[in-house]
């Protein structure tokens, strides 16, 4: 099989709202406004980053059928910035739930085929460790896991964590750990001082300095179908996003 010679990163939790979409389209934005060639690929059944960016959902998921994945993808607004589709059809979305064994490698291999060419990929898991994430993981190079500061922010992690590993032994140390990211972040509140501290205590190295705080623009800007760079540039969630490009950049 030939890989694609650029990054391709999971962005991946099982838990729910913890800024993993937010994360996946802001993060491929501010890659691809450097002047990198970017995708951002949805694979999430709830299409959010669809929205985000500004598109709509198709009527089949891209990695159902045998259709090239360059055939589905979608124009932005953003220079060097391609998105690939979700789609909401429960058909599609249970075919690829259902997916085992052969049928599994099957879809590992369809993702991973239509990934080349690109300098940086970037794949929005759904909230879970089911077969779309495993897949996911499978065809990419590295895995960015979003936690939100908040009581349980270590809840699940070590399961998400064991699965990762498993990948990691699967695809012979191919896939690494790119970094954990703390979102939601407000420096007025002891406990994410707690979680902050931790989660650094814990992990080491892996966790990015970078923050992304609480901010309204970011919560604002996929009902405007912008990222945030393009809503709101002088924020604070856009200059945390450039401070995390510039930390994903420097890790190449």
């Amino acid at each position: 099989m030939a890989w694609a010679v650029g990054r391709i990163v999971c962005i991946a939790n099982q838990k729910g709202g913890v800024g993993k979409t937010t994360t996946a389209v802001n993060l491929a934005a501010g890659l691809a406004m450097a002047g990198n060639r970017t995708l951002l690929v949805d694979m999430d059944p709830q299409c959010n980053a669809t929205g985000a960016v500004g598109s709509v959902p198709l009527p089949h998921h891209p990695l159902v059928g045998d259709s090239q994945i360059s055939e589905c993808l979608a124009e932005t607004s953003v220079e060097n910035l391609l998105l690939l589709p979700g789609s909401r059809s429960f058909h599609d979305v249970d075919q690829l739930a259902r997916s085992e064994g052969s049928e599994a490698e099957k879809l590992r291999n369809h993702l991973s085929d239509g990934l080349r060419d690109y300098d940086y990929v970037l794949l929005d898991c759904p909230p879970s460790i089911g077969t779309l994430t495993q897949a996911a993981l499978g065809a990419s190079t590295e895995v960015l896991m979003p936690i939100q500061c908040e009581y349980f922010a270590m809840e699940g992690l070590t399961q998400m964590i064991h699965v990762i590993r498993r990948v990691m032994q699967q695809t012979d140390g191919r896939l690494t750990f790119g970094g954990i990211l703390l979102t939601m972040y407000d420096p007025t509140l002891e406990l994410t001082h707690e979680v902050d501290q931790e989660v650094r205590e814990f992990f080491g190295d892996i966790v990015f300095d970078s923050v992304v705080p609480r901010d309204v623009a970011l919560s604002e800007s996929p009902s405007h179908g912008k990222s945030v760079y393009q809503y709101a540039p002088r924020s604070r969630g856009a200059f945390a996003y450039t401070q995390l490009c510039m930390e994903v950049l420097g890790r190449d």
